[in-house]
């Protein structure tokens, strides 16, 4: 019987442990304060920018809120972003992706100081990953290996399998198990011979896209399974990227969806926040 390992639970700890600090903190005259801003009302991020909210309010972590009408011009984006960057009450920036079409993604998340950069998006942040330096990294990636280390998920000299190369979650998500001292392989879309790869993965980590993708042809037996996808099935159900039930069986350990790596993404995201205030201000 594999372990579930419940991220919902383990993010619960987490912000929980953060609300203590940032309790402390205030009590020493110290504030952290995120700004989230949209573009746009598209349904999802209208949801995401909700849940990111009640995040801040449940720890203690000011926000502020921009929601700006989707005709907003990439040059006012910028303008907000100039100000809150030069605002010292302000310890992180958020603007909720997909951005509308008329705005290049790029040179948005290009613009916010890296300092205040609490996705992990900049390119300065990723350098920082890259070399072992101090940066702010990706959430999803990150909240990975927390799901990892709480749940006595050994690392260091495991084989790992990567499945996806996303600037976002697929090579963070391999830097980051190098830096936990495990043998890493990314595996991708022009990969041959995936199934033989991930046969041999102790730790397979699946970022590929696909419902239910990865069925137990490519699980070893005792592996643990991480997956970060997020669907919907023919019968209307949230999926991930690997098959669970087919799966689960064969596992040491695996993360369920919903309630596996989603809700770690905002954890992740509040303990940036935080660290941007202890860092820089």
């Amino acid at each position: 019987m594999a372990q579930i390992i419940n991220g919902k639970e383990i993010a619960q700890t987490i912000k929980d442990e953060m609300r203590i600090e940032v309790e402390e903190l205030k009590k020493a005259g110290k504030s952290c304060c995120l700004a989230v801003i949209q573009v746009g009302d598209d349904p999802a991020s209208s949801v995401y920018v909700s849940n990111k909210k009640k995040a801040c309010a449940y720890i203690g972590i000011d926000s502020l809120s921009y929601e700006l009408p989707e005709e907003t011009t990439e040059e006012e984006l910028l303008a907000l972003i100039d100000k809150l960057n030069l605002d010292e009450a302000v310890h992180g920036i958020l603007c909720q992706l997909p951005l509308p079409r008329h705005i290049n993604e790029k040179t948005i998340l290009n613009r916010i100081s890296p300092k205040k950069d609490v996705d992990g998006f900049h390119p300065q942040n990723v350098g920082a990953l890259v070399v072992g330096d101090f940066g702010f990294v990706s959430c999803t990636p990150a909240g990975v290996i927390q799901l990892l280390k709480r749940s006595n998920v050994e690392m260091e000299g495991k084989n790992c399998v990567v499945i996806g190369r996303s600037n976002i979650v697929g090579k963070p998500m391999a830097l980051l198990m190098l830096r936990e001292n495990a043998t890493v392989t990314i595996c991708h879309s022009k990969t041959k011979n995936l199934k033989e790869i991930c046969k041999e993965a102790d730790i397979l980590i699946v970022a590929i896209g696909k419902p239910k993708f990865i069925n137990k042809d490519y699980v070893k037996e005792g592996a643990v399974v991480i997956d970060v996808g997020i669907h919907r099935d023919e019968n209307n159900k949230l999926c991930g990227d690997v098959d669970y039930a087919d799966v689960e069986p064969l596992c040491s350990a695996i993360t369920p969806v919903p309630g596996g790596v989603g809700p770690m993404t905002i954890c992740m995201l509040m303990k940036n926040c935080l660290e941007a205030m202890k860092y820089y201000s």
